[in-house]
C-alpha cells in the first residue's frame, strides 16, 4: 500500500469527509479514499460483482404507469419460448 500525505483542506471538505465517515460508519481515511476515487472516476470498491454500471439509473421510477405497462406489452412475445428451435 502507499502512503500519501494531503494538506490543505479547507473546513468544507473536511466537514465532509468527517460527515461521510460517521454516516457509513468507516475512518476518516475510509472516507478520504472513497472521496478520492470518486472524484478521480474510479469504482469505490463497494459495487456488487454483478453489477454493470449506473449509466442507465437516471431512468429509475422516471416512467408512468401507462409507459411501463406498454413495455411490458411490448415485451411479452419475448417470453414465449420457441421449442422448434431447440431440436
Amino acid at each position: 500500500m502507499n502512503q500519501l500525505t494531503v494538506r490543505g483542506f479547507d473546513d468544507a471538505l473536511s466537514d465532509s469527509m468527517r460527515r461521510l465517515a460517521q454516516q457509513e460508519g468507516i475512518s476518516l481515511n475510509q472516507a478520504a479514499l472513497k472521496l478520492l476515487r470518486k472524484g478521480a472516476g474510479l469504482s469505490d470498491g463497494s459495487e456488487k460483482p454483478d453489477t454493470i454500471g449506473d449509466s442507465l439509473d437516471q431512468f429509475i421510477g422516471s416512467w408512468t404507469a401507462e409507459e411501463a405497462d406498454a413495455l411490458d406489452a411490448a415485451l411479452e412475445d419475448f417470453e414465449t419460448i420457441d421449442e422448434s428451435a431447440w431440436e
